[in-house]
Formats: C-alpha cells, sequence, structure tokens
C-alpha cells in the first residue's frame, strides 16, 4: 500500500464477510459502491455499524471503503462492525486496542446456524412423538 495511513481489515460474521479499507477522512462509509445508509437501510444496522468508532470516540475521522459478501444484512452489519474494529487497531493498537478489546469487537463471533439433522423437520425440532 502506498499511503501509510491507509488500512485493510477482514471481517466476519455467520457467512458474511467484510473486507475493510479504511482512511483518515470525514466519515463517509461507502458498502459495495453504494452509502452505508443506501445499503443497510434499518438504522439498528446503521447503529451496529458505528459502534466501534463510538467506542474509540473517532466518529467522523475516517473514511471506509468495504466489500461485503454472503449471509444475509445483520451478518453482514455484524461483519463490517468486526472489520473496522480490526482496522482500527491496526492503525493504532496502544490507543485503540484497549477500548476495542473491552466492547468485544476484536473477537469473531463464532455462532453459526446449527446443521439439519435426518429424522428430525430442523435442527433441534423433532416429529411430533404418537405413542399407538
Amino acid at each position: 500500500m502506498a499511503n501509510d495511513n491507509r488500512t485493510y481489515a477482514t471481517g466476519r460474521r455467520k457467512e458474511a464477510s467484510a473486507r475493510v479499507f479504511m482512511s483518515p477522512g470525514t466519515g463517509k462509509i461507502t458498502v459495495n459502491k453504494r452509502g452505508a445508509d443506501d445499503y443497510f437501510r434499518r438504522a439498528t444496522l446503521l447503529m451496529i455499524i458505528n459502534q466501534a468508532f463510538e467506542v474509540t470516540e473517532t466518529e467522523g475521522a475516517f473514511d471506509v471503503y468495504c466489500t461485503v459478501s454472503g449471509g444475509g444484512l445483520s451478518g453482514q452489519a455484524d461483519a463490517l462492525k468486526h472489520g473496522i474494529s480490526r482496522a482500527l487497531n491496526k492503525l493504532d493498537e496502544e490507543k485503540y486496542r484497549p477500548a476495542l478489546k473491552r466492547a468485544g469487537f476484536l473477537t469473531r463471533d463464532s455462532r453459526v446456524v446449527e446443521r439439519k439433522k435426518y429424522g428430525q423437520p430442523g435442527a433441534r425440532k423433532r416429529f411430533q412423538f404418537s405413542k399407538r
């Protein structure tokens, strides 16, 4: 990378993965060549994305360009939060790491959908039991 202030990180959640490119700027977030508010229409998802900036008190300090793929919008938002957190950590470890670590944003959330088992309608659900 030519620019020293620019950083890259990958975030993951469920089946979603986000490639995050971050550089100092005005706080503009671009997701798959669209604005974040256009891509993630729900206010809760936008709030999830900005949590890493709120914890480190860097709202509006960085421009984020990212590509997300796989999963649904909720998983993609969490993957983006994970990627932003890792990028911030990579940018200045002694400054941002304690706050991000305390909030749990640097740890990948390993919960995924449990597989469906044979002889059952779902992962845990059973067919109705009949004694006779």
